[in-house]
């Protein structure tokens, strides 16, 4: 982390319109994604369950975000996820992966719709092959936020994603959390390895700043074609 400058409110000038290109580390994460063997380690009454899930993920740019001086890049994330044997909803996760290219942090935000959130926080460069994030119940700067319900019955106490980015263009992931289950810990285990299927969709201001360049493009051919 950088020190706090004596200015929080300034943003900075020298932002790039094209949140794809300045991605850093989480560039190869960006498209869409399908896989249909991911392996989901949960607690039960009668001990650890074993699932297979299809999973699907997209992954587009956003606009460069800013916190006065502090600059982001990043992707907001959708993760919809069946078992072969029912087809409600097994797990639903919405979110953002964020870069700061000045420091090298990354973040991952966590939403699910069963009343749980979290930031959690590592270090990357631009052509690491393996990222890592962690979150731990407590802290107030990269922490875990529950209901009361889970809190007392399936207490969150750590998270840990691990990414490694395969030769092949995919990429596997291996999340651990660690729960409190009724007075005994559980280490909740999902991994999974993704396939592109689609490439991801330019963030808006990209968008806007090349139509308005294709605008003035023709503007130009307009203006040098002769006049009879």
């Amino acid at each position: 982390m950088l020190p706090i400058p004596a200015d929080i409110f300034t943003e900075p000038e020298d932002v790039s319109p094209d949140g794809l290109a300045n991605l850093g580390p989480l560039r190869r994460l960006a498209g869409r994604w399908q896989a249909d063997k991911g392996i989901d380690i949960n607690p039960k009454a009668d001990g650890p369950e074993r699932r297979t899930f299809i999973e699907r993920i997209r992954m587009d740019p956003i606009d460069p975000q800013a916190n006065g001086p502090q600059l982001l890049y990043g992707l907001r994330y959708h993760i919809h996820i069946n078992t072969p044997e029912e087809d409600i909803t097994f797990h639903d996760q919405v979110g953002y992966w964020l870069w700061e290219p000045a420091t090298g942090l990354i973040m991952q935000t966590l939403a699910i719709p069963r009343g749980q959130v979290l930031l959690a926080s590592g270090k990357a460069a631009a052509g690491d092959k393996t990222i890592s994030v962690t979150a731990r119940r407590g802290d107030t700067a990269y922490g875990i936020c529950s209901t009361d319900f889970l809190e007392q019955a399936f207490r969150t106490d750590s998270y840990r994603c691990d990414i490694t980015f395969n030769d092949d263009g995919s990429w596997t992931y291996l999340i651990q959390t660690e729960l409190f289950v009724r007075g005994a810990p559980f280490n909740h285990r999902d991994t999974n390895t993704l396939q592109l299927v689609a490439p991801p969709e330019p963030n808006p201001l990209a968008t806007i700043v090349s139509d308005r360049a294709k605008g003035e493009d023709k503007g130009d051919d307009k203006r040098d074609r002769p006049t009879l």
